[in-house]
C-alpha cells in the first residue's frame, strides 16, 4: 500500500514546533505529550517523529531504531506515571486507532495511554 502522509496534520505541526504541547518525554525518534482533551486522569499521546500514518505503516517502514525507541518511550511513560498494574496500581490502557473504521482522527500514528480511573469496556455488542 502506498501511504500519502499529510504534512499539515496537527501532530506534524506539533513536531515542527508550530503548535505548543505539554511534553512528557522526548527522545530521538518519539514525542510523548499530554492530550489536550483528556478522557482519563492520565491521558498521554505517544507519536513517532517520522511521517507514519498508522501502526501497519510504521511496522512496515520504520527503522528498527524507531520501533524500539517508540515502544520503549511508551514503557517510559508507564514508568513515569507509575501505571503498571500491581500492589495499589490499577493499570492502564493503550489505544491505537487506524483508518476510518478505527476512528482515527489524526492521520499520524499515535498511541493513547489512559489511566487513573476504571475505563470500562472498550466495545459492546
Amino acid at each position: 500500500m502506498a501511504y500519502q502522509y499529510d504534512t499539515q496534520n496537527i501532530f506534524a505541526k506539533i513536531l515542527r514546533g508550530e503548535i505548543p504541547n505539554k511534553t512528557v518525554i522526548e527522545t530521538e525518534h518519539t514525542l510523548a505529550f499530554e492530550d489536550i482533551a483528556p478522557q482519563a486522569p492520565v491521558h498521554v499521546l505517544v507519536i513517532p517523529k517520522g511521517p507514519y500514518q498508522t501502526w501497519d505503516h510504521f511496522a512496515a517502514e520504520a527503522s528498527e531504531a524507531e520501533i524500539v525507541d517508540y515502544t520503549r518511550t511508551i514503557q517510559a511513560v508507564v514508568n513515569q506515571f507509575d501505571l503498571a498494574p500491581g500492589d495499589d496500581r490499577e493499570g492502564y490502557r493503550l489505544i491505537v486507532n487506524a483508518g476510518e473504521a478505527g476512528i482515527q482522527e489524526v492521520p499520524h500514528l499515535h498511541t493513547h495511554i489512559l489511566s487513573g480511573r476504571v475505563l470500562g469496556r472498550m466495545l459492546r455488542d
